[in-house]
């Protein structure tokens, strides 16, 4: 006995043509539709599953914010690319098809720049984690700039995509741009300044600086258009940071030691065998000071007009302008206590005159 396997009737109405497509292709597209919505939510859960198992094995933040990207995955996005998987298995009017088109395209590259987005996001906060405060606003001024290059490059890929011209767009973005730059130039140079201090990193907060023009103080604060300074008589200076980056500027923060010379004069007859040993006393007095001092020379270097002049020169192992200065003062009273132990006179001014008679 022969079997029927299939309804002529139901042919007939699945093989009914409309708009150019039987019933039957649209069918299939429905179904191609909803297959593919499981199919992408399917894809999601597994992907963020096997994301979560990964980050329970590792100890960065990474992990997270993939998962929190692809939780901000919508069903828009997966309708519209559903939507444009079923359709091409159909015939459409050129206009739908490019409406189509460009729902995809939209839906792509905005949960695309999303993704970015949260990863810039996700760079500046561990950036700033390893930096100090006063980088904070420069580093997120970056963020900032990053993000707005991205979403303009974004749009000027789907105008592109979309059939426009971008070419005159971007010709009049330039125009408008050297306009606005030629307005702001002194902002602007400012504002690459304190990009130029926080790359290359000349100074930083607390230390002591001294510009080319005679000004000096700590930094207390590295800003966007000017840093600040606290002078010594206590005052604050503010300089711009276009002017920073051009002067000659001396940073006596990353001072490791200090080196420290000066002459010391003892009177014309002191006894030779003196004279031989005062560079010894002198030596011994400054390397009592443990690490903190090192001996680079001192030679009985000249026979001055009231004395004879001995030149001392050592380093203090320190960047603190108090130790160098208790070290230095340390060190002139212990040669005082010496020469007054061996009766050796230290020379001043004098003057001898010979009245002919």
């Amino acid at each position: 006995m022969e079997t029927e396997t299939s309804n002529p009737e139901v042919v007939g109405i699945l093989n009914q043509t409309f708009f150019n497509n039987t019933i039957k292709e649209y069918l299939i597209v429905v179904g191609i539709f909803i297959l593919s919505v499981v199919i992408l939510k399917i894809f999601k859960t597994v992907v963020i599953s096997r994301v979560k198992k990964l980050s329970e094995k590792t100890k960065t933040e990474l992990d997270d914010m993939i998962i929190s990207a692809i939780n901000a995955i919508h069903w828009p996005f997966f309708v519209f690319v559903a939507l444009y998987i079923s359709t091409q298995f159909i015939v459409l009017n050129d206009k739908i098809v490019k409406i189509i088109y460009y729902l995809f395209l939209i839906g792509i590259v905005f949960y695309g720049i999303r993704f970015l987005d949260k990863l810039i996001n996700y760079i500046i906060k561990k950036v700033v984690t390893s930096s100090g405060d006063d980088d904070t606003t420069i580093i997120k001024l970056l963020g900032t700039v990053a993000k707005i290059i991205l979403w303009v490059g974004a749009a000027l890929l789907l105008l592109s995509n979309m059939g426009i011209d971008v070419t005159s767009l971007m010709a009049g973005m330039g125009i408008g741009g050297i306009a606005i730059a030629l307005a702001l130039q002194n902002v602007l140079g400012d504002l690459f300044s304190s990009l130029s201090i926080y790359f290359d990193k000349p100074f930083k907060v607390g230390d002591y600086v001294s510009l080319g023009a005679g000004s000096s103080g700590t930094v207390k604060k590295i800003g966007l258009k000017t840093t600040r300074l606290q002078t010594p008589q206590g005052e604050e200076l503010v300089v711009s940071n276009s002017e920073l980056t051009k002067a000659q500027l001396s940073n006596f923060g990353v001072m490791k030691r200090r080196r420290t010379t000066f002459n010391i004069g003892v009177v014309y007859g002191t006894p030779t065998e003196k004279l031989k040993k005062i560079s010894n006393y002198i030596k011994e007095i400054i390397e009592s000071h443990g690490e903190m001092t090192d001996v680079a020379r001192i030679h009985f270097t000249t026979f001055g007009d009231f004395s004879l002049i001995f030149t001392v020169v050592f380093y203090i192992n320190s960047g603190s302008y108090d130790d160098f200065a208790d070290i230095q003062e340390n060190v002139n009273f212990k040669i005082l206590e010496k020469f007054e132990e061996k009766n050796i006179e230290i020379a001043f001014p004098t003057q001898t005159l010979y009245v002919k008679k």
